[in-house]
């Protein structure tokens, strides 16, 4: 497997309802990682980004969260229509999509 261009970590995080915390789990994570799934098949884009679930990258109360390498740019608050936008603009365009970033105190 040729080594990709991006690397999209998306949080799957999931802790008890009502937890402190929150969790990505319970914002729709898994609605955003199956878009990002299917989004990357049907464009054929396996060999350009990687797509990895992850554990938790702190700030669960603005999940779910998505980070890119190797631009190190994180999202929050994500949709699952955010996704196509995301791959778009910025795994394919090369431009980060700023509406959709942390904020600076954040990340």
């Amino acid at each position: 497997m040729p080594r990709p261009e991006k690397h999209v970590f998306v949080c799957t995080q999931n802790r008890p309802q009502g937890h402190p915390r929150g969790s990505c789990a319970s914002s729709g994570c898994a609605e955003v990682m199956n878009e990002f799934m299917n989004e990357i098949q049907a464009r054929n884009l396996f060999e350009k980004i990687g797509l990895t679930n992850t554990g938790c990258m702190g700030p669960c109360n603005m999940g779910p969260t998505v980070l890119v390498y190797p631009e190190g740019v994180m999202y929050g608050n994500l949709k699952k229509d955010d996704v196509k936008t995301i791959i778009e603009q910025h795994l394919i365009g090369g431009t980060p999509v700023t509406a959709l970033q942390m904020p600076a105190e954040v990340w």
